[in-house]
C-alpha cells in the first residue's frame, strides 16, 4: 500500500525574474510512490518549477521539502545524491554515442572522484557499470538498440532511452519534462507501461509535465494545475477535467473539454 506521506512539498515557493512574477505562493505535495501530474496552459510556469526543485534557479520565497530534508539551498549537484533525477521537454542525449554509452553517461553522479568517473566508461568490457546499463536497456525492451548511435534512431526510442539514463541515478524521485513530447498515440503506450512499472514496482514517485490528457489520465493518480504561475486546481484526473476554473484556463471557456483545450496549445506550439 502506498504511504500517505509525501515525497515532495512545496511550501509557499515563490520565483522572480525582475518585476516578472513566474511563480507566486505555490504550495503542494506530491505522495511517496505516487505519480503526479503537473499540468497548465502554455508559459504557466511548469518546467520554472522543476528548474526550483531540481536547484537549477534559486527560490525566491518559500521552501522546498524532499522526504523530511529542506533542500531550498542546496546546490543542483547536491540534490542529485539526495534522490531528485530529471528528464528535460527536449531530447539532450549524445547523438555520436551509442544507447549504452548514453545510459553509461547517467550512472556517473553515483561515482566520486576521477576514478569514479571513468569506472562506467572504462575499458572492461563486464564491468558492473556495463552490465549494469545493459540490464537497464533490457528491462525497458531496448536490448536490440545498445550499439546503435543515438542520432539514428527514430524518437520515440530516443525518449525511451533517456528515460533509462535518468534511471540510473537511482532516484527516488523522478521528474519528467513531457515524456509524451512528439509521439504518436501508438508510441505513447511503451513510455505510459514504463512509467506506470517504474512507480508500481520500483517504488520511484514521479512528478510529471504533459499536455497530453489521455496520458496524463491513464497514469496519474493526482493532477496539480498552474496558470500564472500559482495553482488554481488540484485532483484526480477527472476532478480537474470538471473544473471550470482549468477549463478557462486554457481557452477562457468554461465549456470547453481540456482534452480539446489541450490539443489547440500543442497546436499552437508546433505553428510557433
Amino acid at each position: 500500500m502506498t504511504s500517505p506521506e509525501p515525497m515532495l512539498t512545496l511550501d509557499g515557493v515563490a520565483k522572480h525574474f525582475g518585476g516578472l512574477r513566474v511563480v507566486e505562493s505555490l504550495s503542494f505535495s506530491v505522495r511517496r510512490g505516487c505519480c503526479t501530474g503537473l499540468i497548465g496552459p502554455n508559459g504557466a510556469g511548469k518546467t520554472t518549477v522543476f528548474n526550483l526543485i531540481t536547484g537549477v534557479y534559486p527560490i525566491d520565497a518559500g521552501r522546498i521539502v524532499l522526504d523530511g530534508v529542506d533542500i531550498s539551498r542546496l546546490p543542483s549537484r547536491r540534490r542529485i545524491h539526495h534522490g531528485i533525477a530529471r528528464n528535460f521537454q527536449n531530447i539532450r542525449l549524445m547523438p555520436h554515442l551509442s544507447a549504452l554509452e548514453n545510459v553509461l553517461v547517467g550512472q556517473h553522479c553515483r561515482n566520486s572522484g576521477w576514478r569514479g568517473v571513468l569506472q562506467p566508461v572504462n575499458l572492461v568490457p563486464h564491468n558492473r557499470w556495463r552490465e549494469e546499463a545493459r540490464s537497464a536497456l533490457a528491462d525497458a525492451g531496448l536490448a536490440g538498440y545498445e550499439r546503435a548511435t543515438v542520432r539514428n534512431l527514430p524518437y520515440g526510442v530516443q525518449k525511451r532511452i533517456e528515460l533509462v539514463r535518468a534511471l540510473m541515478a537511482k532516484p527516488r524521485l523522478l521528474l519528467l519534462d513531457e515524456p509524451a513530447a512528439g509521439l504518436n498515440p501508438a508510441e505513447t503506450d511503451a513510455p505510459r507501461d514504463q512509467l506506470s512499472d517504474i512507480c508500481s514496482e520500483r517504488g520511484i514517485t514521479l512528478l510529471v509535465v504533459e499536455h497530453d490528457m489521455h496520458f496524463v489520465g491513464a497514469l496519474c493518480e493526482q493532477v496539480v494545475v498552474l496558470n500564472f504561475g500559482c495553482k488554481i486546481a488540484q485532483g484526480t484526473p477527472d476532478e480537474v477535467r470538471e473544473d471550470p476554473l482549468v477549463r478557462e484556463a486554457y481557452l477562457g471557456l468554461e465549456t470547453v473539454p481540456i482534452e480539446q483545450a489541450e490539443q489547440h496549445q500543442i497546436e499552437q506550439r508546433h505553428a510557433s
